[in-house]
């Protein structure tokens, strides 16, 4: 701290921790996914009345927060009030909105018992007292999943149906968990330590689900399989626009998502132009790796040529695992020396495989018991693109998500509700997992020009979902209008035009963050290149951006101007 620079505030750290126990208590599936210890023995209150409790206490903060004076606080703690002003908000937001009960699904992040699959299993068990939470975080589930069965039902009763699409998937996903033996329940699979007694934690631990969360389980699916799916949204009215209190609510959604104030139509339009302008690099590097510059010759390749599919899972892990590895390698040349929890990579459980995205990253656990996690989708091989995976490893683990997220977790000067965030920003979050895609080409990471079109391939995927994420729920598109646009802009599968699109229904809003935010930490860098001209330096760019943990997209254009200011003086 300078030493003109006043004190931390000690009202404002007050809040800090304040609105950090709030939101994890509310939420702490995201907590133990997030890594943030002491949420790992709760459950959320998903029950409406739970919600405006939450809210409420999120309301407060808020008003306080208002009372502090900007204008009186140090630089650091500057950035902690527009940090905190906007998360409040958002989780309030969120909560006010509540789209989730009109999306039920199987998706992994907005869905309440997909959360819970997640969740619990990636519990970082160290000791007998953290044994015994995971025992009472077991307990409570049941009443959990019965009050998400009733939130539901009250949803239903005010006109707030789900779609007919995302019902079927969460019918299936809950069917195929039933059809489990015990022995292997992913709700039982957790890692214990050899200091307690395994096999009585275990024991306790499978009587609970058996006699306790399967039969809530059974509930919950009896409960979408004939309350829900007989009145479930049809296919041309999967955008949350038909849901009473919809539109307000994507509007709101798009401003959470993208930490921005860019409106539907502007990002629709944003999609459409970043598409056109990928038309000609499409041209060049599909002229040099298949030899043809015709856009629909390339996608009917990359789509139809057998021989560009893997044979094995194993080949998948092996093609993420060395890209990993390379990237380790030259991290410090682009990057600041940072001392992070390890990166593994895992496999999608089966089970999940139906309704998963390809790939998606679990952060590692604050106490150092857990590494991060590059989880791929490695079922059906022979339907896995080989020149997909460089960039979606480049995306989830180094030097993408793993980078930011576990050198987020080693930032200890920062208040912790700075230091364990993920989909609460995601315009940064995603924005930075794009960026590093483009990034890992400048590092030399992609081992061909067969490597670059998967990159570009998720460049046009990136920028379709600008266009029908809003033109779903904002323009009233069916399901079949935006499968339609997304196969004929990307180069992917239908099978996996079927799964993005599914998944944007399911929860509006999200997918504008991965292209908005990589727009903007581009355009960052392009203005400090030219104002700093030869005294840029790629590493303290890159140490700039991920100095501060995640941020509001606006506050991360503070944070960069200040630096350049600094470096330019």
């Amino acid at each position: 701290m300078a030493d003109n620079e006043p004190a931390p505030n000690a009202e404002l750290a007050r809040l800090s921790e304040e609105f950090f126990q709030v939101k994890h208590s509310a939420d702490p599936f995201s907590a133990t996914l997030l890594g943030a210890p002491g949420f790992d023995g709760l459950v959320p209150d998903p029950s409406r009345a739970g919600a405006d409790v939450t809210a409420g206490k999120l309301r407060d903060i808020e008003r306080r927060l208002s009372d502090i004076a900007t204008d009186g606080l140090n630089q650091a703690d500057r950035v902690n009030h527009a940090v905190l002003g906007r998360l409040a908000w958002a989780t309030r937001s969120d909560l006010e909105h509540a789209l989730w009960e009109s999306t039920a699904s199987a998706d992994g992040y907005s869905s309440p018992q997909a959360m819970m699959f997640m969740a619990v299993p990636a519990t970082s068990i160290t000791d007998a007292a953290a044994a015994e939470a995971y025992i009472e975080r077991l307990s409570g589930l049941p009443a959990f999943l019965d009050a998400v069965t009733d939130r539901y039902r009250e949803a239903k009763a005010d006109g707030r149906l789900p779609t007919r699409i995302g019902v079927g998937q969460a019918i299936d996903q809950l069917t195929g968990h039933l059809a489990l033996s015990l022995e292997d329940d992913t709700l039982l699979s957790p890692r214990l330590p050899q200091d307690v007694d395994a096999a009585q934690v275990r024991a306790r631990a499978a009587e609970i689900v058996a006699d306790r969360v399967r039969p809530a389980l059974r509930r919950l699916l009896a409960g979408l399989r004939d309350d829900l799916l007989p009145v479930a949204r049809p296919d041309d009215k999967v955008g949350i626009r038909f849901v009473p209190g919809g539109e307000e609510g994507y509007r709101a959604a798009v401003r959470r998502h993208t930490t921005t104030d860019l409106t539907p139509d502007e990002i629709h339009q944003i999609g459409l132009d970043c598409l056109a302008d990928l038309r000609a690099e499409w041209a060049e590097v599909g002229g040099r790796a298949l030899g043809t510059s015709d856009l629909a010759e390339i996608q009917a390749r990359l789509r139809d040529d057998t021989s560009l599919r893997f044979e094995t899972s194993a080949q998948i892990v092996a093609t993420v695992g060395d890209a990993l590895r390379r990237a380790e390698e030259v991290r410090d040349d682009w990057f600041p020396a940072y001392d992070i929890a390890d990166c593994v990579i895992e496999e999608i459980n089966p089970i999940e495989a139906g309704n998963a995205a390809l790939a998606h990253y679990r952060p590692p656990a604050g106490d150092g018991s857990r590494p991060g996690a590059h989880c791929v989708l490695t079922t059906d091989p022979q339907e896995r693109f080989v020149y997909e995976y460089e960039a979606l490893a480049f995306h989830e683990s180094t030097p993408g998500h793993h980078l930011q997220i576990a050198s987020a977790q080693t930032l200890t000067a920062l208040p912790a509700f700075r230091r364990f965030l993920d989909a609460e920003v995601c315009g940064y979050v995603e924005g930075w997992g794009l960026y590093c895609e483009r990034l890992a080409d400048e590092m030399g990471l992609y081992t061909s020009d067969l490597a670059r079109l998967g990159m570009l391939s998720f460049d046009s995927l990136r920028a379709c979902r600008l266009v029908v994420d809003t033109g779903m729920h904002h323009l009233g598109w069916s399901r079949q209008k935006a499968m339609d646009f997304m196969w004929d802009n990307t180069a992917t599968t239908r099978a996996n035009v079927r799964n993005e699109i599914d998944r944007y229904s399911a929860w509006p809003g999200q997918a504008l963050a991965y292209m908005i935010g990589r727009r903007e930490i581009r355009r960052l860098r392009a203005e400090a290149q030219d104002r700093l001209g030869s005294r840029f330096d790629i590493r303290a760019f890159h140490g700039a951006v991920l100095g501060n943990a995640a941020v509001p997209l606006d506050v991360l254009g503070q944070i960069v101007g200040a630096w350049t200011d600094e470096t330019a003086a």
